[in-house]
């Protein structure tokens, strides 16, 4: 396999977490639309992440964080967000950097996204890299990627755009 030197996995992680920080942004500025609502699946220690000692106690490895009714003071930037959320009546102020971001699922339309860690991202093949809907969201994980055509298919029949090209 040819060595991707222009780092094709990185360009699109970077592009699906610029995703995730637009639709940020516009809940920041305008709120929920809808019925949409966000659950955000994040590494608790990972490098400026910001949670108080409780909550990461409670919380040591991941947490999943809802945006959905009670929450406040959303402030998006570049690398992170910040945002107000109350546990168990106490309120608590989180930052998090989008790279500890393991996964995000907007429910209202069976929308996600999924993110290596970063650690690893460089470790592993490209393919393993794209982002996929967390398996959590209650949809099937997508299928694996053949690396020829699955035999059997005697019965189909190749289709050519050009054939429904208005002429």
């Amino acid at each position: 396999m040819a060595t991707d030197h222009i780092r094709y996995d990185v360009l699109a992680r970077d592009a699906l977490r610029g995703v995730l920080r637009r639709v940020l942004s516009d809940a920041a500025q305008h709120g929920l639309p809808g019925e949409h609502h966000f659950f955000i699946t994040f590494l608790s220690k990972a490098d400026d992440v910001k949670l108080s000692p409780r909550l990461l106690a409670q919380y040591p490895e991941e947490m999943t964080i809802i945006l959905q009714h009670q929450f406040w003071d959303l402030v998006v930037t570049d690398d992170r967000f910040e945002v107000g959320l109350s546990f168990g009546g106490i309120p608590e102020r989180l930052v998090v950097p989008y790279a500890a971001i393991k996964s995000f699922f907007d429910p209202s339309v069976q929308f996600g996204l999924q993110f290596e860690p970063q650690e690893t991202a460089a470790e592993m093949p490209a393919s393993a890299n794209l982002p996929a809907v967390p398996p959590a969201s209650g949809l099937p994980a997508p299928a694996p990627v053949a690396e020829e055509p699955p035999r059997g298919n005697e019965g189909a029949t190749v289709v050519r755009i050009d054939r429904f090209r208005k002429k």
